[in-house]
């Protein structure tokens, strides 16, 4: 019978404040977008990060045949054989436990499968190379990829090596510029979630102030203070829960329309986050939404309505 009471007190609250629920509705939404985008943004960065670091090497670009910046190249020369042998040796005594496969790429090579893959024809900053303007290297498959300056420390300045190159120093702007985009966006969601809960609290203390009558007629009459402050608990809660829904449905959508139908389509060497992701982002939404008006209402009942 209590149950019932409160329920239809929830929704005669409900149907006498449509505007106002309708304002903590898309203040929820909005705010817990930019949350859904947030999180979405940081497990993209993470996918990212798994995906490529686990593919990336450290590559040891050896003294080409001519001019050279490195001091180790001042011969003018290509890396020797026994200056070649003397590194990867030094790669397994001093690296065993760092680098899990060591592979020597020849200038023939890395012109043949790699530089004419990313470069047709040869062709690169309007004149055309050869496999005589490439260098001889070795590539590194690390354990740990975090360990990319130890294995810097141990190889530069050795005979025969010009550079030690990490690859993930291509991506690393790219995560930097996507970890800004997420902080922004986590800016921007606390902002508006301080407005959800300020919002929220209006408009339940005025919810609480149009039935006022009502409720010491109840308290006269024995009803508990939950009993008392529940449906209008619940009434923020209907408000923050429809809130958070639709932001789930549009991140859903903006996912599938921007990353699935056109961002992996067009560049294809990236792993991008699906609707698995939003799916598992949802429930932390909707829950925290909830606990949010949840704990915004009973606040401002509080000191609204006395004991």
């Amino acid at each position: 019978m209590r149950f019932r009471f409160i329920l239809t007190e929830t929704w005669t609250s409900l149907r006498r404040n449509v505007p106002m629920l309708l304002s903590v509705m898309l203040v929820t939404f909005i705010s817990f977008l930019f949350i859904g985008a947030s999180l979405l943004t940081q497990a993209q960065i993470t996918k990212a990060k798994g995906d490529w670091y686990d593919k990336v090497e450290v590559v040891v670009w050896l003294c080409p045949d001519g001019t050279s910046q490195s001091a180790n190249c001042a011969t003018g020369k290509a890396a020797t054989t026994q200056q070649i042998n003397d590194l990867q040796k030094v790669i397994q005594d001093e690296l065993g436990d760092d680098v899990s496969d060591t592979r020597f790429l020849s200038r023939e090579d890395f012109y043949k499968d790699s530089f004419t893959k990313q470069y047709p024809n040869g062709e690169y900053q309007g004149r055309t190379l050869t496999a005589a303007d490439m260098q001889d290297s070795l590539w590194l498959r690390l354990k740990n990829p975090e360990k990319y300056k130890v294995v810097s420390e141990v190889l530069s300045g050795r005979d025969g090596v010009e550079e030690v190159v990490d690859q993930r120093q291509i991506f690393e702007p790219v995560f930097a510029v996507l970890n800004r985009a997420t902080a922004a966006t986590a800016i921007l969601a606390g902002v508006m979630v301080i407005v959800a809960i300020l919002l929220t609290s209006t408009t339940i203390r005025m919810s609480a102030a149009s039935r006022s009558e009502e409720t010491e007629i109840m308290r006269l009459v024995g009803a508990s203070n939950w009993t008392i402050r529940l449906p209008f608990v619940l009434e923020g809660v209907v408000a923050a829960l429809a809130g958070s829904i639709l932001s789930c449905v549009s991140l859903g959508v903006l996912v599938k329309v921007f990353i699935t139908d056109w961002l992996a389509k067009s560049v294809t060497w990236i792993p991008y986050i699906n609707q698995t992701t939003v799916w598992m982002i949802t429930p932390v939404l909707i829950v925290g939404a909830v606990l949010l008006s949840v704990i915004a209402s009973s606040v401002a009942l509080r000191r609204y309505l006395k004991a």
